[in-house]
């Protein structure tokens, strides 16, 4: 795929930094090699000469605001399907693109929801910028944050073809992928991708620790090295200590040692999911209506008989010491009432959440 008419002006102008490509020559060279190219502090000036971890047997926004710059000019069409996460919103919205929300239910996007709104071109169109076809269809598609909504294999499949019919790329992100409750796993845009049109982001923050923000990208190499040079700018470069615990803690368990944390972890939110629909059905039957969901760690809550939620949840609710998000900020437009409320379950104990 030709993909320089989805980079933003930006993204074309930035350039590999030499002081990188010094790294790069190290890292394949001899150690014989003299260098005098590292602008980084003499490691044996670090203060810890050792430093133990013990590992129990038992996304990053960063991703988003360097692919959004790469891809987002102003005026630009993106795709998206709310409510959706309040960062990845506000990482979005400065850029002054053209932000177009597609439906969805408790399965996902809907197919013909997205087919009604890309009818508004054809599909040569992509050839013309003049005509403002869609770059990309942004999606969490396993428990979505807020609502908890899990993407159908057969939607993946028509929402696929659809983006070949109309050559829009699919940013995947999906930190829930790995807490999906049921099996087998729905597959990935990623394993259906035969043209180089889906970036695909992973992390360990939801299975191992949030605050290693440590994840992974794949994609096409080209969309993948742009990415990189924004990062170098944004932020440099990862946190090393965060990817060498990373890296030690699959090197001791193996593939098979993940897998069983991860089935550990999927039986811990499962359980948290059963508290809380237990609680729900308990205390708001009649009050209030929810889907349950098929992964991930949040309830998304309609409260029955009420247009805004805003006042319920940031004020009634914290005055009996309950903390919940209000609906309103996982939307487009987060000045309009909504109904809609979210509860987590990842934190709370069943007996906390039963109070």
């Amino acid at each position: 795929m030709n993909y320089s008419r989805f980079l933003t002006t930006i993204s074309l102008a930035r350039q590999p930094s030499p002081i990188r490509k010094t790294v790069e020559v190290m890292s394949r060279s001899p150690k014989t090699l003299i260098s005098l190219a590292p602008g980084s502090p003499n490691p044996n000036m670090f203060p810890f000469k050792e430093a133990t971890f013990t590992v129990e047997n038992g996304n990053t926004i960063q991703f988003k605001e360097d692919v959004f710059e790469m891809l987002i000019n102003p005026g630009d069409t993106i795709l998206v399907n709310e409510p959706l996460f309040t960062g990845t919103l506000y990482a979005m919205k400065p850029l002054g693109g053209n932000i177009i929300n597609v439906p969805s239910d408790e399965h996902g996007i809907i197919p013909e929801a997205l087919k009604r709104i890309l009818s508004q071109w054809k599909p040569e169109d992509s050839k013309d910028p003049m005509k403002k076809t869609p770059k990309f269809l942004y999606t969490v598609p396993n428990g979505n944050n807020p609502t908890g909504y899990s993407l159908t294999g057969d939607r993946k499949k028509e929402i696929y073809e659809l983006a070949r019919k109309y050559d829009f790329l699919i940013i995947e992100d999906d930190p829930y992928y790995f807490l999906q409750f049921n099996k087998p796993w729905v597959p990935t845009f990623l394993s259906m991708d035969v043209d180089g049109r889906v970036i695909r982001a992973d992390t360990f923050s939801k299975i191992i620790s949030s605050g290693l923000r440590v994840g992974f990208m794949t994609g096409p190499k080209s969309l993948i090295e742009r990415i990189v040079l924004h990062t170098q700018v944004s932020s440099l470069h990862p946190c090393t200590l965060s990817q060498l615990m990373i890296s030690q803690l699959l090197y001791q368990w193996g593939e098979e040692g993940l897998l069983a944390h991860i089935d550990r972890v999927i039986d811990f939110y499962k359980d948290q999911r059963s508290a809380i629909l237990a609680a729900a059905d308990k205390w708001l039957s009649g009050l209030a209506e929810w889907h349950v969901p098929k992964a991930g760690m949040f309830l998304w809550i309609k409260v029955k008989g009420i247009s805004d939620t805003k006042q319920l949840i940031e004020e009634k609710a914290i005055d009996k010491q309950v903390l919940f998000v209000p609906g309103y900020g996982f939307f487009i437009d987060n000045a309009a009432p909504t109904s809609f409320f979210r509860a987590s379950f990842s934190v709370a104990t069943p007996e906390q959440m039963d109070i």
